[in-house]
């Protein structure tokens, strides 16, 4: 389980459009990865689409945005192209790293549980440690919480 204060898990994994990311590629740069349950749904769009909106602020504080979830490739291309989305979709089906993030489990869904992510954001920072995170956060509050970090820690390094 990765916890703040601790290396954040480096991972390999595809984009939307099968790209291998990796966490260690960002070195330098503060990272904000969002975890979300299921592509084109509600809540997902609406976290998805305020950290798009939210992106400009994101990148002027020196950082990445990546969203994750266990949602195939094709799917997050298609939800990336339809929202206009600006950072990539990062697909792990095999949930290796939402295990290691701790936020892949059951989830009631009408009346049938459902193995998927759940909604998480954390921050990394420049050396890849977690400097802040929550598993179980509402779509709009991961990026309240996420801009709220990085600007406290842009104003304890002036």
């Amino acid at each position: 389980m990765a916890n703040i204060g601790e290396p954040a898990p480096d991972f390999a994994l595809p984009n939307q459009d099968g790209k291998i990311i990796h966490l260690s590629d960002f070195r330098g740069k503060k990272v904000v990865i969002f975890a979300f349950p299921q592509a084109n749904t509600g809540g997902c769009t609406m976290q998805a689409c305020a950290f798009r909106d939210e992106f400009p602020k994101f990148e002027s504080g020196n950082a990445v945005v990546l969203g994750l979830s266990n949602d195939p490739q094709k799917a997050l291309k298609s939800w990336k192209e339809k929202r206009k989305l600006p950072y990539d979709l990062l697909s792990d089906p095999d949930h290796v790293v939402l295990d290691q993030l701790n936020c892949f489990g059951m989830s009631l869904f009408g009346i049938i549980n459902i193995r998927r992510a759940t909604r998480s954001y954390w921050v990394i920072d420049e050396n890849g440690v977690i400097i802040d995170g929550q598993v179980g956060v509402g779509p709009l509050e991961s990026v309240k919480k996420a801009m709220a970090t990085l600007e406290k820690f842009q104003i304890a390094r002036t």
